[in-house]
């Protein structure tokens, strides 16, 4: 299983723009020393509760996905990091990428109402930039037979394009719970476990409040409270630094704002009813 999970992460991790602009990963020689396998973390597993219903949108909110098509969508010219060094390098590119109105179409599909990740197509951010905010977005998991842990209905929520929090199939689905659908990805265990069975839509309802910086160190660290289909999984907890795979985080200066961020894993995981206020 952990082959497989390694050959997805190596095909969808990043888009380089460049070699030489985002240091390369030699996945193939980290599989003698599985670095990644350091940062996970197994127990507490969080105990099971029965999630409740959805919710509509606000007067105030933007909406960023109204079943209709990807217009406030774009793919990103750069992507995440799977290691600090790379993030620090994708952050330094994208700030001073963030007034280029250049915008390349997403290519994920639109159908019935959702937008679904096309594995292989990358991931998509807004094009719009945002710092602290109130966000709903709701998302299925797709029956996968014979997937399994990291591998079954794989996506992400990244917060900043930085701060991810995690999208699995976690009904009845063993992985590291730093790991798992609501972790703060290898950085905070969910709370309970809400996920609803994979074919059924589930939200996420995230306060998240931006990290503040000056003179390039971190004054205020990003912090977030969120729901998982209305139950509480992440009580106003504090981030160190961006969501990576492999080794510590850390923080590094970025922009006030950044486009929020939706990852390709491989997986066909569906998003609808997307909306977003700005606090």
């Amino acid at each position: 299983m952990k082959e497989i999970f390694i050959c997805i992460t190596a095909m969808f991790f990043i888009e380089y723009v460049g070699a030489q602009e985002v240091p390369q990963i030699d996945w193939v020689g980290l599989q003698k020393t599985k670095p990644w396998s350091a940062t996970e973390k197994w127990r507490p597993i969080p105990g099971k509760v029965v999630p409740g219903i959805y919710s509509s949108a606000p007067s105030d909110a933007i909406i960023l996905f109204d079943g209709s098509d990807l217009s406030e969508w774009r793919k990103p010219r750069y992507d995440y990091g799977a290691r600090m060094d790379q993030v620090e390098a994708i952050i330094k590119l994208k700030s001073q990428d963030l007034d280029n109105d250049q915008r390349t179409d997403p290519k994920w599909e639109v159908k019935d109402g959702t937008m679904i990740v096309t594995p292989g197509g990358g991931a998509i951010e807004t094009a719009k930039a945002f710092g602290s905010i109130q966000l709903h977005i709701e998302f299925l998991c797709p029956v996968d037979p014979g997937k399994e842990d990291q591998a079954y209905s794989n996506s992400g929520v990244f917060l900043m394009g930085l701060y991810e929090i995690q999208v699995l199939n976690s009904y009845e689905n063993q992985t590291y719970p730093n790991g798992q659908a609501g972790a703060f990805y290898k950085q905070h265990i969910p709370l309970v476990n809400a996920s609803r069975p994979p074919g059924e839509w589930q939200s996420y309802d995230i306060i998240f409040n931006a990290p503040k910086f000056e003179n390039g160190e971190v004054v205020r660290p990003a912090s977030a409270t969120v729901l998982h289909n209305g139950v509480l999984i992440q009580n106003n907890v504090l981030l160190e630094g961006p969501c990576i795979f492999i080794g510590k985080p850390y923080y590094v200066e970025h922009p006030e704002k950044m486009p929020l961020l939706l990852q390709d894993h491989g997986d066909k995981v569906r998003f609808r009813n997307i909306w977003i206020r700005e606090l």
